[in-house]
Formats: C-alpha cells, structure tokens, sequence
C-alpha cells in the first residue's frame, strides 16, 4: 500500500514562489528553510520532504521558472507570417518578464538555478532558446539561424533588464520595446553578405 502523501502540490507551489521572491531579490545565499517555512505557514521538514535540501530547492526555483518561460514561448502562435511570429516571439518575451520578474531574476542571475546553472555556457541548447532559433530559422534557413538567434536574444534581454531595473523611462515602455524590434530585427535577420 503506497504512503499517504503529506504535503500537496499547492504547498508545493507556494513554496516555490515564496523562495522565488526570496532568491531574486536577496541571492540564494538569503534563502533558509525555516524562514522559508514560517513565511508560507509550514514546518521546515514539509519544505524537506517536498524538496530534498536547500539546494535542491534552489534548483526546483530555476527549473520551474524555466518550464513556465518556455511554455509561455512554445505557446505563441506560428502563422504564415515567420517576420511576424518572430516578433510576436520578441513581445512574449517582455511580457512573460514583466508578469514574473521575481523568476525572471532567477533564470538569469542566480547560480544552482536549476536550468540556469546547467545551460551556463550552454544556453543556445536550452529549449528556451531552441524556439528563438527555430523562428529565426523560417526566415533565414537553419543553417543559417544560429548568429541572428543569439543577436536577437541580446537585444531582447538587455532591454528587458533595463527596463526591469528602471533603467529605462517607464511610460511608452511597450511601444518603444516592440519599435526597437521592429527597427534591429529585420537587420539582425538579413543574410550575411
């Protein structure tokens, strides 16, 4: 007969976006389990057992907010358009950063994130990525995908950061992000000569 499970998927989630806020804001090092625990109302053998170990708590935040970015890209629509999927490519992006910027921090700059931490000088294979390149790809061949991908996924990301850490004038923030790709893409993406 199986063991009743203790703790749910619910417990499970909070979890994650309690440590989630926690980890982007003040680095994994901030991160304790029975802090962690008292903030969601819980016992710090319940953030065990659901996890493990701090670290692997750690890694769970970076993986599942990877899942989500991914899923959130995977779900943009293809048309018969590749210039304007690109782009809409380009918008989810922003907008999936803005509605999670505590796991956005996380994808990008938090060490033993999970996905982050294993793409670290890989990140071109990462699934994420594969679904920029693929766009790119139905516009300028595969074999050819590769630069134009990863000169987009700069432009994208820097002005993402900028614009989550003020940087950048916060009114007319979505017009001037979706005139920027609109300007450098189609440069970015017209074959080398």
């Amino acid at each position: 007969m199986a063991r009743p499970r203790l703790h749910d998927d619910a417990l499970r989630d909070r979890l994650l976006a309690a440590a989630s806020a926690l980890v982007s804001t003040r680095g994994a090092a901030a991160l304790t389990v029975r802090d962690l625990a008292a903030q969601v109302g819980t016992s710090p053998s319940a953030v065990y057992s659901l996890f493990g170990s701090r670290e692997d708590l750690v890694r769970a935040v970076g993986d599942a907010a990877f899942a989500r970015f991914a899923d959130r890209l995977a779900a943009v629509p293809h048309t018969a358009d590749p210039g304007a999927d690109l782009l809409a490519l380009g918008l989810a992006y922003r907008e999936h950063a803005l509605d999670e910027p505590h796991a956005y921090r996380v994808m990008f700059g938090v060490a033993g994130a999970g996905a982050q931490e294993a793409a670290r000088g890989e990140a071109t294979r990462s699934a994420t990525f594969l679904v920029l390149r693929d766009a790119v790809a139905a516009l300028v061949g595969p074999e050819d995908a590769d630069r134009p991908a990863m000169v987009l996924w700069a432009l994208v990301h820097g002005l993402v950061e900028l614009e989550l850490n003020g940087l950048l004038p916060a009114e007319g923030a979505a017009d001037r992000y979706s005139a920027a790709l609109r300007a450098a893409g189609p440069g970015i993406v017209a074959p080398r000569s």
